[in-house]
């Protein structure tokens, strides 16, 4: 009797137990992590300094770090179905990412196909009558995409969606808690962008009149000398 009694609280806790077991890390895409530092990232796809592009300074750090695995490594360009991958950081840390399948090696592919491909990893999606907004971090507002199918948590949301402007599907990967935190800071900086933009031009026509000035000052004496009517 005590066995029987034990034997089912086991199971019960097991069946509680599996759903936490079996679910889905949607805070990874590959071997990426959301809440990555951006050295971290910039060393795992071998990216130069030069090419993290800084969208905004205030009122937080907004970066940005484009990818293509394919043209990465030799013994993937055959193989590897993703063409391209936009990372984006929040005062350095990975929060977004785009990424953009290959047109060719997605040629074909229904949504159902790529449904279920996807939740091979992801577990079961939703098909919500969403959109989401693809911004590059410059423009907050940008091009909005149908979502076809959702896989999320209360921390991340993995978004794929079918381009409108180009036959190609894609996949956006967010932290819920940073991009929202992001977006706010995007926002801001955009209006401060905006305020500041007539004094930077006064700035900009200054510093313009006194390197021109200066170029005649030191070409003057020069010029004056050899000059002959």
């Amino acid at each position: 009797m005590i066995n029987t009694r034990n034997l089912a609280i086991s199971v019960c806790w097991l069946v509680l137990w599996t759903p936490l077991i079996c679910a889905q890390d949607l805070s990874r895409y590959r071997e990426f992590q959301l809440g990555m530092n951006l050295l971290a990232v910039a060393k795992q796809i071998d990216a130069r300094p030069s090419e993290v592009r800084v969208i905004h300074q205030r009122p937080a750090v907004i970066q940005e770090l484009e990818w293509q695995p394919r043209h990465a490594l030799a013994s993937s360009r055959e193989t590897d179905s993703v063409n391209e991958v936009l990372f984006s950081f929040y005062n350095g840390e990975l929060f977004r990412m785009v990424i953009s399948y290959d047109q060719q090696r997605t040629e074909g592919l229904t949504d159902q196909d790529m449904i279920e491909a996807i939740s091979a990893t992801y577990g079961i999606a939703t098909q919500p009558a969403a959109k989401i907004i693809l911004f590059s971090s410059s423009h907050i507002y940008n091009d909005s995409e149908k979502v076809v199918a959702r896989w999320e948590d209360s921390q991340s949301s993995l978004n794929l969606f079918r381009s409108s402007n180009q036959p190609r599907f894609g996949m956006l990967v967010l932290s819920k808690r940073v991009d929202a935190l992001a977006q706010t800071a995007i926002l801001k900086a955009i209006r401060l962008d905006e305020q500041e933009a007539p004094q930077r031009e006064i700035e900009r026509q200054k510093k313009e009149g006194e390197e021109t000035r200066a170029a005649q000052a030191k070409a003057r004496p020069a010029n004056k000398a050899d000059f002959r009517p």
